[in-house]
Order: C-alpha cells, then sequence, then structure tokens
C-alpha cells in the first residue's frame, strides 16, 4: 500500500479501534445542479467564525480529482462535482486548539504553529466543540462516530473536498504549477522545514487564499481510505467508503518529500493511534463547514451558468 509518508510505510499496527470507526460512511447531501468548475483566478469571499477563525466560501465546482500517471492509489482519475462549502484559511493552530480543548499535545511548540500529534479522533471531538461553541449542530455521533453530512456543524472535510480545494481551481501537480521548483514558496517540507513545523501562512496562499495545504502538518479527512478510488462512485459530493481500518490523510507535512506534496497525493492513518505509530507530530487538521449561501449569494457563484 502507497504512503506518501515514508516514516509510516512500514509498521504494525493493532487496530483497537471503536465499532464505530469501522462503520457508518457518509451519505450525500442535497443534489446540486451541475456547475462548471470555478476559475483558479476567483477570489472566494472570506469570513471570520464567532470564534475568531478566519474561513473562505468556496463555490460549487467540477474538477477532475485523482491522477492516472501518479501512484496506483491516486487512480482512476474522475470527475467529482461538488456543492460549495466553507474552509478554514489555515490548519487549526495551538492557539485555537487549546482555547477549545484547554490541552495543548504538540511536540512543536508554538501558539501560531499548527496544532501537531492529534488523532482523527482527536480532530472531531474538536469539530463538536467549535459547533457547539459556535451554537452549530455537531456533524459527529459520540456513540457511532458517523458523520451527519446534514448538520450545520463543523467537521474534517471530505477527500474530495481537501482536494478540490487544494488544487483551488488549477490541474496542475501542484496548485502553482507541474515544476517542484517553486514548492518552497508555497510550503514546509523535508527540504526546508529543519525537521519541524513552522507559524501558518508563513508561505504563499493557492489561488483560492488557503495556507500550508501543500505542507507543514498533514491533514486529517472524514473519509476512511480505499487503495485507489472506485469509478462506481458517485460523482456527486463523493464521501469514501462505508468503512475501512485507515482514515485518509493529505496534503504532505513537514518531513515528506516534494512528490507527497502534490495536490493529488494520499496517505492514510489509523484514527485513533493505536499502538505504535511513528511521527505523530506529523499530523493535523483544519475545518469545513456546509454552505448556509445560494449560489446567487456567493461573488463566486454568479459566474456559474444557470
Amino acid at each position: 500500500m502507497y504512503r506518501p509518508f515514508s516514516f509510516v510505510s512500514a509498521r504494525v499496527l493493532i487496530l483497537l479501534v471503536p465499532l464505530g470507526l469501522l462503520i457508518g460512511g457518509c451519505r450525500p447531501s442535497e443534489e446540486h445542479s451541475r456547475p462548471s468548475q470555478p476559475a483558479a483566478t476567483v477570489a472566494p469571499e472570506k469570513i471570520t467564525t464567532k470564534l475568531g477563525v478566519e474561513m473562505v466560501h468556496l463555490p460549487a465546482g467540477e474538477f477532475l480529482m485523482g491522477n492516472d500517471e501518479g501512484e496506483d492509489d491516486e487512480t482512476p482519475a474522475h470527475s467529482v462535482r461538488l456543492g460549495a462549502f466553507y474552509i478554514d484559511v489555515c490548519e487549526v493552530t495551538q492557539e485555537d486548539y487549546l482555547k477549545l480543548t484547554g490541552k495543548s499535545p504538540s511536540k512543536f511548540k508554538g501558539a501560531q504553529r499548527p496544532v501537531d500529534q492529534v488523532s482523527w479522533l482527536d480532530a472531531i471531538q474538536y469539530c463538536n466543540m467549535r459547533s457547539l461553541r459556535e451554537g452549530f449542530k455537531p456533524c459527529y455521533n459520540p456513540a457511532t462516530l458517523a458523520c451527519d453530512f446534514t448538520a450545520d456543524g463543523y467537521r474534517l472535510p471530505s477527500e474530495a473536498e481537501w482536494e478540490y480545494a487544494c488544487r483551488a481551481g488549477t490541474a496542475t501537480r501542484w496548485s502553482f504549477g507541474d515544476s517542484a521548483a517553486k514548492l518552497a514558496e508555497h510550503a514546509w517540507f523535508k527540504a526546508n522545514a529543519d525537521k519541524t513545523t513552522h507559524p501558518v501562512k508563513e508561505k504563499a496562499a493557492n489561488p483560492w487564499g488557503l495556507y500550508d495545504m501543500h505542507g507543514n502538518v498533514s491533514e486529517w479527512c472524514n473519509d476512511f481510505y480505499a487503495e485507489g478510488y472506485d469509478p462506481q462512485d458517485p460523482g456527486q459530493d463523493p464521501c469514501g467508503p462505508d468503512s475501512g481500518e485507515m482514515r485518509v490523510v493529505r496534503g504532505g507535512c513537514w518531513a515528506t518529500s516534494d512528490e507527497s506534496c502534490r495536490s493529488s497525493a494520499r496517505g492514510s492513518e489509523s484514527p485513533g493511534f493505536v499502538d505504535v505509530c511513528f511521527k505523530r507530530e506529523a499530523y493535523g487538521f483544519r475545518c469545513v463547514r456546509k454552505s448556509d449561501k445560494t449560489a446567487a449569494e456567493s461573488p463566486a457563484g454568479k459566474q456559474q451558468p444557470d
């Protein structure tokens, strides 16, 4: 099984995962009309939440997910349609994580550094806490850990949402082009990170104003991991397999190569960090929330055809 992280490619895992992690899956939310892919030059609307977190509102769109010329688990490339959603401008910082949870689990300390050493379970608990604090309905069932995609609260992005946000209307290997020569301008990765994370927003944002999509910490997604994409998956708001043992992580990190930072590169990890796990400090996350706007209300949405 391909892993974009060399330090997790060989290990023994005793998966003592709660039953709820192996069941549930998801169901796509309401159907959307078939949108066109928004141009990379569109500047999405930015908001600040009640807790002071910056997010951008991404318009509905269609893009080609995966890469037939990439690793085996990136295939087949396939067309995906997504409804509009909000996504955090940057990875959840240690400061914001501490405000809600009262804990600071990170190895690499710094208020504006991304929180690290968080499991998938830690991340969804934060999502629920953030939802409750802002008066939204939590997405995650505490007993089964299943995600309610109809709830208006915060959750982890689906893998499709994550790649859509990372690509930002582009079809190149990275959001800035097909050459890794400029990666250091956009990401903290093995060649320039000096074996540590760094404060968010220090590198250039992608065309949709999102920071650190190609590095710093690898980001948990909501989806169970599968070794390749099912061509029969629904083309509208896909959300991965219904069950599995591993969860998807995306985005490369301070310890990965330039290839592992590509927009389509995939990874996986045990959701609860059970048994022996190396490099826990590689993992962080950012949150999404479903859109509460119509296409007509969104500046980017106004460019979409009827």
